[in-house]
């Protein structure tokens, strides 16, 4: 790629660092530093400069953000691309005002096509110039204003809240605690969940341990 702006690919699964930079530099792609903590990210954009971060955006969790944003604080006009395995930022947590300004974010099921990647790349630096709000971007290169249609898009984000406390483990009188509602308004919102995720009562089967295991699905947590 001609005249590629110089990257820092930052992500914890050191796997997935590896093989993407690898990659991403057969494709012409400048690649000038690789992370696996923040730590390491903080330090190699200190000295090397980097004009565009590319960083996994359950990347030491919210953590990721804070560090795009200390980054954004010595260059505000850094490119940003976030790749996700999770179609929808509310179940990291997420809102899409916390996304900084002219973010890019990629599916990782669209990072078997680098030339999205590298698109993205560059299309990132003339975002951030424009002050363009962040975009999601296809497996065709497209932008979208919105996460991609699914299933979760049916979901209220009470409904996303409450998915997510359940899948840290809290009990359902611990997420009434949380919210500051009733225990039998958290056992229909998690009803309501099974019923969007199309999980039927089952007797041999712990209801709270599938949806968890459906939560982690939809976020693309690796499976070990």
């Amino acid at each position: 790629m001609p005249n590629s702006p110089t990257v820092l690919v930052a992500s914890d699964d050191a796997f997935e660092l590896a093989t993407l930079s690898a990659a991403l530099r057969l494709h012409s792609v400048n690649v000038v530093a690789e992370a696996s903590t923040t730590e390491i990210a903080e330090n190699l954009y200190k000295f090397l400069s980097p004009q565009v971060a590319l960083i996994d955006l359950q990347f030491a969790g919210a953590e990721a953000l804070a560090l795009i944003n200390k980054f954004r604080k010595v260059n505000p006009s850094l490119g940003v691309v976030l790749i996700t395995a999770c179609p929808d930022l509310r179940l990291l947590g997420l809102v899409e005002k916390q996304i900084p300004q002219g973010a890019q974010i990629v599916l990782k099921k669209s990072i078997a096509d680098l030339t999205v990647v590298s698109h993205s790349i560059v299309r990132s630096i003339a975002a951030v110039d424009a002050k363009e709000k962040m975009a999601w971007v296809d497996s065709h290169g497209s932008l979208h204003e919105n996460s991609f249609s699914s299933i979760l898009n049916e979901f209220t984000d009470i409904q996303i809240e409450t998915f997510r406390l359940l899948a840290k483990g809290l009990s359902n009188s611990e997420i009434a605690k949380v919210r500051v509602v009733s225990e039998k308004s958290v056992e229909q919102i998690v009803a309501r969940i099974a019923q969007h995720l199309q999980v039927l009562p089952d007797r041999a089967q712990n209801l709270r341990v599938v949806l968890t295991g459906e939560y982690f699905k939809w976020i693309g947590a690796p499976r070990h």
